[in-house]
């Protein structure tokens, strides 16, 4: 994982963010940005100023980006040694190539449902459209691409496996969850592809979840975390959990018109699946919630990007428990997720605050071994 260090000496004159260092962790920040706009909306309570906060956080996130986008442009482009020894030869950088498809799939997706009312609907199912498909064919890509790198080139131990080897499979679930939110917006011929294709999106990333989960799980019990910077990496394991639930609520919806004959099915399914994966990602949030108090209090936890992991992961579960408060109409549900987003918010100013500041300070981004 990467953390922000003081910068030394040699490299004054390259700037505060050194683009050769530049990895697709960063893209962490694009999530947890661009997910806080969208769980703000999928909220089943609304205060004065909710719509204008997320509005104001996705113009954020979607500049953001662009912003980090052009500087990765200028990263692979100017410095192909670095990053090809990012992706080939370093495999704890190169599981974090499952954060860029995911920004863009969580800032088209904000677009359209948060950014609409201010660009127009037309550009903003334009915009989706594009960063949607963008980010699916990406996520399909890691998703394979990864794991086949973890089989044939990168030197790995399932002993020392660590929960930032989720990210690439997770990705193409937040395909599969956002994707339906286009289903309306495209030709009566087209929609029934894209429903089974988000449909199989979910079911290849949960499987490929369900195969990687134990082997973390024995990786951290074998040998703990590596270092206590990666202690926020826990809160990754909620990810899938919290998305997956999302996407089958979706999806539910998205039957009622395109696939009526499966929508009391999918209802159920959704439900009940959704129920089951919260039980445990509440069970999971106690677990990681104690283990990172434990490396602040007693270890003095410092802030890294890694920091960025209490975010997009704890946002995925505000919006799997929005989802099930809407289809079951129990209150505690809605409640819960209106608990997360607290959370999500707090974890979301500390990072970004941080971040910032360190930035500023004219601090070098540097790979923490």
């Amino acid at each position: 994982m990467t953390t922000l260090l003081a910068r030394p000496a040699t490299a004054a004159a390259r700037g505060p963010l050194d683009l050769a260092q530049l990895g697709p962790n960063w893209y962490a920040a694009v999530m947890g940005t661009a997910i806080t706009a969208n769980a703000a909306v999928a909220l089943p309570h609304r205060v004065p100023g909710q719509l204008g906060f997320a509005q104001a956080v996705w113009a954020l996130s979607l500049a953001m980006l662009a912003v980090l986008a052009a500087a990765r442009l200028v990263h692979l482009t100017r410095h192909r040694a670095a990053a090809r020894e990012q992706l080939l030869d370093n495999p704890a950088t190169a599981v974090f190539y499952g954060c860029p498809p995911m920004a863009l799939l969580a800032v088209g997706f904000g677009t359209l449902t948060v950014g609409a009312p201010l660009i127009g609907t037309g550009p903003a199912v334009a915009l989706d459209l594009l960063l949607w498909s963008t980010g699916t064919l990406y996520a399909v890509l890691v998703a394979a691409g990864l794991p086949y790198l973890m089989v044939t080139r990168h030197r790995l131990s399932a002993l020392t496996a660590n929960p930032t080897w989720l990210l690439p499979v997770v990705a193409p679930m937040v395909a599969a969850a956002l994707g339906p939110a286009l289903l309306p917006h495209l030709p009566a011929g087209l929609r029934p592809g894209l429903f089974y294709a988000c449909y199989g999106m979910f079911g290849a990333s949960l499987l490929a979840v369900l195969v990687m989960l134990p082997v973390v799980f024995a990786g951290l019990v074998h040998s703990k975390l590596p270092a206590v910077l990666l202690t926020p990496s826990l809160f990754l394991v909620l990810g899938p959990l919290g998305q997956s639930t999302t996407a089958v609520g979706n999806l539910a919806d998205a039957a009622r018109t395109v696939a009526p004959a499966l929508a009391a099915p999918a209802l159920g399914f959704a439900v009940l699946y959704g129920v089951a994966m919260t039980g445990f990602a509440l069970l999971w949030l106690l677990l990681a919630g104690a283990a990172n108090l434990r490396a602040l209090v007693r270890h003095r936890m410092p802030f890294g990007m890694t920091w960025w992991a209490f975010t997009f992961p704890v946002g995925t579960c505000v919006t799997g428990t929005a989802s099930l408060a809407r289809h079951t109409g129990f209150a505690g549900f809605g409640w819960l997720a209106v608990g997360l987003y607290g959370l999500l918010l707090a974890a979301w100013a500390v990072a970004g605050a941080r971040t910032a500041s360190a930035l500023l300070g004219g601090r070098l981004l540097r790979v923490a071994a």
